[in-house]
């Protein structure tokens, strides 16, 4: 049964106590938990509010569409070839380059997963390993990447030399490992020489073995606990992604499919230029974040996830051989049904390194990844939209631009901000199942945080404008006791809360 997301509300929220967990740690960006409890300890509401405002959206409108993939790749530090891609591909749309050349396909996509590489192994080396390998609750001192270094050497080195090569992809294909310009609309502007495809080729097959090797560690756990890996953090919904014709896994371009909470296919082979119809974007008061949900279906049930966990059980096959061994293996300990463990997120995004490793390899070898033929053009157009799959999940980017070459609209729904539901779900769940009716301790309010960054979130890529801004400010004394806060609400209405 699908979970119906409410927008939860307090009663007499002043009689409660608050608990805020600010900043979320190990993530990308910031935001914060607020948690309402009663004298007992009871949870009454728990909301992840994204508090940062970036404006990209406004910023871009009136420059050139050419400079758009460079600059849209500025929200992030972490998945920025991930814009300049989507970006690329809506603006591939404006001159006219409806298909591209084999060449410059064949490198865009070698950018692409290498960025899902270095990123997967980001997330779960550096981020996430330290709850899994020491426990939720473990001693705050040890649990970081310092910790992990220091009790597990070799699993800390094999993850930054898998990042470390993911980022050496990019840097060939993009020209820096971070906020490149090597794709262009129609194309790319570089071509990659037989001695860069050597350098790369040379290290190719031990990071496929170092990745079978991360798949087995989160494997491992979950079949040791499955009663908290399969169910912790347990959202029961919909599951959208880009596949390809045939159904199998693609990062880099195909159509959207969904699933629901059973695994039952609710659309498929659906042109992702029709997104702006298939998808809303709503929004709430308390996040600058907004909550899309499939239109056809409402914001109560039209909630859905991205990502690795929806994308390796939307699909029917990953094409590399032994990311889908590791798929197969994935999908029998759910006994045929589809699993809606937040932890599972990690076993699932091992896979897709596996996956993302195999494919350089197989781009690499391909005598198309050194041609010399990379641009391409054709009639000139006036909107554009690229869909792709960043390593959190489904990113759109819908682009317009008029007779002077200037972008007039832009759009980004990003795939922190399509599971932004999904993640509120999960860490009221979370909040229940551990928190409720207990002390709360350090450890305990880390399982809050162990939930969203099983989402890998990067919240810097996803808040928006609401026209209006909420804003809150707080008046503290020397002893840093609440005195006064005052509250702008999303009407622009003023007024006091001490709440």
């Amino acid at each position: 049964m699908m979970h119906q997301f409410e927008l939860e509300t307090a009663r007499n929220p002043e009689a409660l106590r608050r608990i805020v967990i600010e900043p979320v740690s190990r993530v990308e960006g910031h935001g914060k938990v607020t948690i309402l409890l009663d004298d007992d300890n009871k949870v009454h509401q728990v909301r992840l509010h994204i508090v940062e405002f970036r404006g990209f959206e406004k910023f871009i409108e009136g420059r050139p569409y050419w400079e758009v993939p460079v600059l849209v790749q500025r929200l992030c530090g972490i998945c920025p070839v991930s814009h300049h891609l989507a970006a690329s591909k809506a603006m591939d749309m404006i001159v006219g380059a409806a298909q591209l050349t084999p060449t410059a396909e064949k490198i865009r996509r070698l950018m692409h997963y290498g960025q899902m590489l270095q990123s997967h192994a980001l997330h779960f080396f550096h981020l996430s390993s330290p709850d899994l390998l020491f426990g939720f609750d473990s001693d705050v001192a040890q649990r970081n990447i310092v910790g992990v270094a220091a009790a597990n050497p070799d699993v800390a080195k094999k993850g930054v030399l898998l990042r470390k090569f993911g980022q050496e992809v990019i840097r060939v294909t993009s020209g820096k490992r971070v906020h490149g310009t090597g794709s262009v609309p129609g194309g790319v502007n570089k071509p990659l020489t037989p001695e860069e495809r050597d350098y790369l080729l040379k290290d190719a097959d031990q990071m496929v073995a170092w990745s079978v090797d991360a798949v087995r560690i989160i494997k491992q756990l979950h079949r040791a606990n499955p009663g908290l890996y399969d169910r912790f953090g347990e959202v029961e919904s919909t599951m959208m992604s880009l596949v390809d014709p045939s159904g199998d896994l693609d990062f880099y371009h195909g159509a959207l499919r969904a699933r629901d909470a059973a695994g039952e296919v609710m659309f498929d082979q659906v042109s992702y230029q029709g997104y702006h119809t298939l998808l809303t974007e709503g929004v709430k008061p308390w996040s600058y974040m907004k909550f899309p949900y499939i239109t056809a279906l409402g914001d109560e049930k039209g909630w859905y996830k991205v990502g690795p966990l929806a994308r390796i059980q939307n699909c029917d096959r990953i094409p590399t051989p032994q990311a889908e061994k590791e798929r197969l293996e994935f999908v029998a300990h759910g006994n045929g049904k589809p699993m809606h463990g937040s932890l599972g997120f990690h076993w699932a995004r091992m896979i897709e390194m596996l996956c993302a490793a195999e494919t350089i390899k197989t781009l690499l070898l391909d005598p198309d990844i050194t041609g010399a033929d990379i641009m391409t053009g054709g009639p000139r157009g006036y909107e554009g939209i690229g869909v792709i799959e960043a390593p959190r999940g489904t990113l759109f980017h819908h682009y317009r631009v008029d007779d002077d070459d200037l972008v007039t609209y832009a759009n980004l729904i990003v795939s922190t901000t399509n599971n932004n539901t999904a993640m509120n779900v999960a860490v009221r769940d979370v909040a229940r199942h551990y928190l409720d009716g207990r002390e709360l301790t350090e450890g305990l309010l880390n399982h809050i945080e162990v939930a969203i960054r099983c989402f890998d979130p990067c919240l810097s890529c996803a808040t928006h404008a609401l026209g209006k801004m909420p804003l809150e400010v707080e008046l503290l004394d020397a002893a840093g006791i609440l005195v006064d806060r005052m509250v702008k609400d999303e009407t622009g209405g003023v007024r006091q809360s001490l709440a």
